[in-house]
């Protein structure tokens, strides 16, 4: 497998994280914007290679950089998959006024607070680094199609609840446009269950709701790391209450040209967390409806 290697500089002020968009001259192709990235040199240091990326591609000159993170990541390429490995640094360039001057590889700048529902096109790459860095977890694991396609087009955040573990459980998903608008939301009561089981059955709503709404790129995000390393093929599906509805929603998966799974910490997943609560609620209020499931 061929590997990729490359520098990539994390700058932010209060307006966010800093990135470039990526100059395409006369091509048709889609205009993506990147973190500030660049390769290494022959006989060049990363640190150095960073640096200058700056300087050359930016106009920026580095007061402080400090190696944040090596971290590796697959990424389609054509019909194969491309091992990626990113040398991340936390760069200061001078105070909150920064002020780039893009040049030959990149024709414009903006700082990013929520990269997710920025509405911008970022780059696969772009994306996985802050997702990680930004203690997301997505693998290159059974991920079907372009991923840069999914990453920045719908996104669907699922969640299940169960009180009592087991006990009254709901789902909710909550489904957002490239835009970052909200499209639909909404949630289920499902009777008595695991939080396990009511994870799964939240996903799957969720699915079926892309579904009908006729996505064919989507981005699931849940705060289950179960559920996600799961779906991304990091862990096995052992537990049998969950094998058979497991089974269902790969074939559901058959529908979409790219599907990814994301996984984020359970605040950044309030509003699919609310939906399934209120489901809950609507039924727990009438006790003798709970009772008698």
């Amino acid at each position: 497998m061929k590997q990729r290697i490359r520098v990539v500089g994390i700058i932010r002020n209060a307006n966010g994280v800093l990135v470039f968009k990526k100059y395409r001259g006369r091509s048709e192709a889609p205009v993506f914007w990147e973190l500030p990235t660049g390769k290494i040199a022959f006989g060049e240091q990363p640190e150095e290679a960073m640096v200058r990326t700056l300087s050359e591609y930016a106009g920026l000159t580095v007061s402080s950089i400090k190696i944040k993170d090596a971290i590796t990541f697959l990424a389609p390429e054509g019909a194969s998959q491309l091992s990626n490995l990113y040398i991340v640094y936390d760069v200061s360039v001078g105070g909150e006024a920064i002020k780039p001057e893009p040049r030959d590889r990149y024709s414009a700048y903006k700082f990013l607070k929520d990269y997710v529902g920025s509405g911008i096109k970022l780059d696969a790459a772009t994306m996985s680094v802050l997702e990680i860095e930004d203690e997301h977890v997505v693998s290159g694991a059974d991920r079907k199609g372009d991923v840069r396609s999914a990453v920045n087009s719908a996104t669907v955040y699922v969640d299940g609840s169960s009180r009592g573990n087991p006990g009254a459980a709901g789902i909710g998903y909550y489904i957002v446009g490239e835009d970052g608008q909200l499209i639909k939301r909404g949630g289920e009561f499902i009777g008595f269950a695991t939080s396990r089981v009511a994870e799964y059955y939240a996903l799957k709503e969720g699915i079926e709701q892309a579904i009908g709404l006729g996505f064919k790129s989507v981005r699931f995000v849940s705060d289950s790391l179960m559920v996600v390393n799961q779906m991304n093929g990091i862990f096995k599906v052992k537990n049998e209450d969950i094998q058979a509805i497991n089974k269902e929603i790969k074939e559901l998966l058959k529908q979409f040209d790219v599907a990814v799974f994301t996984h984020v910490p359970r605040l950044q997943n309030a509003a699919a967390d609310k939906e399934a609560n209120l489901a809950i609620d609507r039924v727990l209020k009438n006790r003798d409806e709970y009772d008698n499931i």
